[in-house]
């Protein structure tokens, strides 16, 4: 049985932003606990030419929110990466789930040779709406993601990959 567009991507971001949530509210209540001023974890890098924490949340959601949208060939909603606090990241990726949910899988199924326009880094990219999806933005997406969970591990969050992967119930 041939897989969906649609099951490819949004409900796989949704699941993976809603377990991301659940890290950043570990996240928040270990600052809490040991009494770490947050901006210390919100900015910190794995490597000093390495992008923060919060750059690592913002860009795994605008990869999100940017392959449904542009798969469903839609406007992408702006965000205006400001977030400074826990909260503020908890509430761009709820933003990011709850638009990923308003695209119907009739907007996104057929999406295979959908022509994907965008520029990265000043570079014009065009795709066609499968490789767009399995060769740039999912990819981009985890590793964005992961990069973020392990800022956090890095700096002693007792996470592990229970919280970064949980297997969805089955529909059977």
């Amino acid at each position: 049985m041939a897989i969906s567009m649609y099951e490819a991507s949004a409900p796989c971001f949704v699941s993976m932003l809603r377990n991301f949530d659940g890290i950043l509210g570990k996240a928040q209540a270990h600052a809490a606990a040991k009494k770490i001023e947050p901006p210390a974890l919100l900015g910190a890098r794995l490597f000093p030419d390495m992008l923060t924490f919060v750059r690592q949340v913002q860009i795994a959601s605008d990869h999100a929110k940017g392959a449904v949208g542009r798969l469903a060939g839609i406007e992408l909603p702006k965000y205006e990466d400001n977030e400074q606090t826990f909260d503020e990241l908890r509430a761009r990726v709820a933003k990011t789930i709850a638009f990923i949910e308003s695209v119907k899988p009739a907007q996104i199924n057929g999406s295979e040779e959908r022509d994907i326009a965008l520029k990265v880094g000043g570079k014009d990219m065009t795709f066609k709406g499968q490789a767009y999806l399995l060769g740039f933005a999912l990819p981009n997406f985890y590793f964005h993601l992961v990069t973020a969970y392990n800022i956090l591990r890095h700096n002693g969050i007792e996470i592990g990959k229970r919280d970064y992967v949980t297997v969805p119930p089955s529909k059977t």
